[in-house]
């Protein structure tokens, strides 16, 4: 999979995509191809008190997304698809398709 944890990314399909939503990648599921972003794809959820000083009630809960549906966004150029160079030690890194920029 291409999107890490910790990627700022937008998302393109889906309900989230009518209000151009970016944010950051909280978690990836590689098993299921799945990725959470902050405050996108958000359900609610009836939640019971686990402990004595924990709340409970309904709470928003980001639910997780298809990776196809989000783009990486890059610093230069805005959201792109992710390519892989060799550097010189001969370590694999990604690059930016538009303008060819280093993304981590």
């Amino acid at each position: 999979m291409k999107i890490k944890q910790g990627d700022k990314v937008k998302v393109v399909a889906g309900k989230d995509r009518i209000r151009d939503h970016e944010g950051r990648v909280v978690k990836v599921i590689p098993e299921t191809g799945r990725v959470i972003v902050e405050r996108a794809n958000v359900a609610k959820k009836h939640q019971r008190q686990q402990r004595q000083n924990e709340q409970g009630g309904i709470i928003d809960k980001d639910m997780p997304i298809h990776h196809s549906n989000v783009m990486i966004v890059c610093s230069k150029c805005g959201p792109t698809r992710v390519g892989y160079e060799r550097d010189a030690s001969g370590a694999k890194r990604r690059v930016c398709r538009k303008c060819g920029g280093d993304l981590d």
